[in-house]
């Protein structure tokens, strides 16, 4: 791996899941630190992945090139402002994995020169299979997007985005996305307990078809629409199906959904700046 002496600022579940991702791709747990203030976890951290723990995020930051802020987007300012003379000194990389919090409000809390890029990962993350959304504002050196872009590849796919408004549609299309399709499972199995199905019967053909119709997605083309129609047999029970969707309004219901979670991260990134 390109050199990395890693910091995570926040052990929680994303943060984990990068440790875990880098540690499978080489990068040696001795380069890692994690500034985590409950001992329990750094405990934890420590006996699963043999990473540094340390309760000041000074200390875990002092030899860091990139810092990875995985905490919550309401808890950023109060992580990072104590930090600005050190990051001054030593000019890492901070890499924002918290949803809505601006650059212009990480470079304030940050310091001057220090290169700030935003990420936007979601949930499959956990398990290698995420997908994550990254943005540099043009003044970062393509080097340092190459460190950001390494650390984000451990837990999956990369996308850049070329305006940080953009992030907002990442966060409302792929962030917030799982739980669209986890709805739609769990609304698929409710129906077939409603049509007779035992609930484990029901429950286990819901998630066995969101992974497969997933597999299918990803090991082929990415033609969604040609995906859609090699399952719908002209006068078949996939075509009943999706007229009762189309008659239901799914599209303006998906339409609907996706904005409004654009809005409201736009609306977080309000709640989350600089006063």
């Amino acid at each position: 791996m390109t050199h990395l002496d890693l910091a995570i600022l926040g052990g929680g579940n994303m943060g984990r899941a990068l440790i875990g991702g880098l540690l499978r791709q080489g990068l040696r747990p001795e380069r890692i630190c994690v500034g985590e203030s409950r001992q329990e976890a750094r405990e934890t951290l420590s006996r699963e992945f043999g990473v540094t723990s340390a309760a000041d995020n000074r200390e875990a930051i002092h030899h860091a090139n990139v810092v990875v802020v995985a905490v919550k987007p309401q808890d950023v300012q109060a992580v990072l402002a104590p930090l600005g003379r050190l990051m001054e000194q030593s000019h890492p990389v901070c890499l924002s994995i918290a949803a809505g919090v601006r650059t212009r409000a990480l470079r304030e809390w940050c310091a001057a020169g220090v290169p700030v890029i935003r990420a936007m990962p979601n949930r499959p993350a956990l398990v290698g299979a995420g997908i994550t959304g990254l943005f540099a504002a043009p003044d970062v050196d393509a080097k340092h997007y190459a460190l950001a872009e390494q650390v984000m590849r451990s837990v999956g796919e990369v996308v850049r985005v070329d305006t940080e408004e953009a992030l907002d549609v990442v966060t409302a299309l792929s962030g917030s996305g799982p739980a669209y399709f986890f709805r739609l499972a769990e609304l698929m199995a409710e129906e077939g307990v409603n049509l007779g199905l035992s609930p484990e019967t029901a429950r286990r053909l819901a998630i066995a078809t969101l992974h497969g119709a997933g597999l299918l997605a990803y090991s082929g083309d990415g033609d969604l629409v040609r995906l859609r129609q090699e399952v719908t047999s002209k006068g078949g029970t996939t075509e009943a199906a999706l007229r009762a969707l189309d008659a239901a309004g799914i599209a303006d219901i998906v339409s609907r959904a996706i904005r409004a979670a654009a809005d409201r991260a736009r609306e977080l990134a309000g709640e989350f700046g600089p006063s």
